[in-house]
């Protein structure tokens, strides 16, 4: 394909020779004459030296290059979208495998593909355009919207509500019951039914091993355009808000309320009936154990703003020789004390 056909398509802003030809994708170390890279991050400015591509996306107030370069203000977002020109994700044949094991009271929309050996039970609903890979299982009265996709093993446990263009990656589970039990005399526990239900809103994808909890009671929600890193537990009865980000192994306890664009990093735990404010960003393996304020950029165990953080930290590191001066100005103060 053409360079200047993609700046076209990417909405780019061309500066050399539209004429290349570009075949591929590739990051700036790998990248070969032929293929299209990109810039976001200005740390890895100096790699652009030695870059073999033939082309380059970078910001639109990125100085001069000597490579030809695609302008855009969202360099990361057009490299994304560049991939899509050059790869196109396998889908399964339209169809359903003579494998599948679907109920009678169950509804399938228009053009599904359904892989070997899935089972859909009795009273599910499933909209138009499903991709479901093998072994999927779906409860019963399930509801799912259009242009649904599961990948290998997913389940989805009974009532669960899916909307539009919802993408689970491999092992999810949808709806298994919330951790919850109640202590009984003799010390032992007694199982509380989790009757409520998972609510998942559109355009949200929940990657490889994750797992959203239904409720006790009510509903566990999350809301449109969320996106879930792997291997992320969802406690029963909590809300993650719209645009939030949920990295690898976060761990949301029960009746946790996330706002909206919220970006909780790698190991992020929030403590059961906490409430964290819209735009807030706690980096890897903080510890949240009351609310957050919306806006606020958190770090640490217990979690405070990430600034005293990045300032306690390097005081971490100097506490033993803090803690033998103050040793020795106490054993001088004793001395001088006997003194007199």
């Amino acid at each position: 394909m053409r360079l200047s056909e993609i700046a076209e398509r990417l909405n780019c802003i061309l500066e050399g020779d539209g004429s290349i030809d570009i075949d591929g994708v590739a990051t700036i170390e790998d990248a070969v004459p032929g293929q299209l890279t990109f810039l976001s991050n200005p740390k890895y400015q100096k790699k652009l030296k030695s870059t073999r591509a033939s082309a380059v996306i970078v910001p639109t107030d990125f100085p001069l290059l000597n490579v030809t370069t695609l302008r855009t203000g969202n360099p990361y977002l057009a490299f994304a979208r560049s991939i899509d020109l050059f790869f196109a994700p396998l889908r399964l044949r339209p169809g359903i495998h003579p494998t599948v094991v679907i109920s009678a009271s169950a509804r399938i929309g228009h053009n599904p593909s359904i892989g070997p050996y899935c089972f859909i039970d009795e009273d599910v609903v499933i909209g138009d355009q499903a991709v479901l890979h093998s072994h999927v299982v779906v409860y019963r009265g399930v509801e799912i919207g259009d242009q649904f996709l599961a990948h290998s093993h997913v389940s989805i446990r009974e009532f669960c509500k899916i909307g539009n263009r919802v993408i689970l990656q491999n092992g999810v589970v949808l709806g298994a019951d919330g951790f919850g039990f109640a202590k009984r005399a003799d010390q032992g526990y007694e199982k509380i039914t989790q009757s409520g239900r998972v609510v998942i809103e559109d355009d949200v994808e929940i990657q490889a091993c994750s797992t959203i909890d239904r409720a006790a009671i009510g509903e566990t929600r999350i809301e449109k355009g969320v996106k879930i890193d792997n291997l992320v537990q969802v406690g029963h009865g909590s809300k993650v808000g719209e645009n939030t980000l949920l990295c690898s192994q976060v761990g949301l306890s029960g009746s946790t309320n996330v706002g909206k664009n919220v970006i909780l990093t790698g190991q992020v735990g929030v403590a059961g009936h906490c409430h964290i404010g819209d735009n807030v960003i706690a980096t890897a393996q903080s510890g949240i154990p009351s609310d957050v304020p919306a806006g606020k950029m958190v770090s640490g165990y217990p979690a405070i703003e990430n600034k005293v953080w990045l300032k306690s930290s390097i005081l971490f590191a100097k506490l033993p020789e803090l803690h033998k001066i103050i040793l020795r100005i106490q054993k001088e103060l004793t001395e001088l004390k006997n003194r007199n």
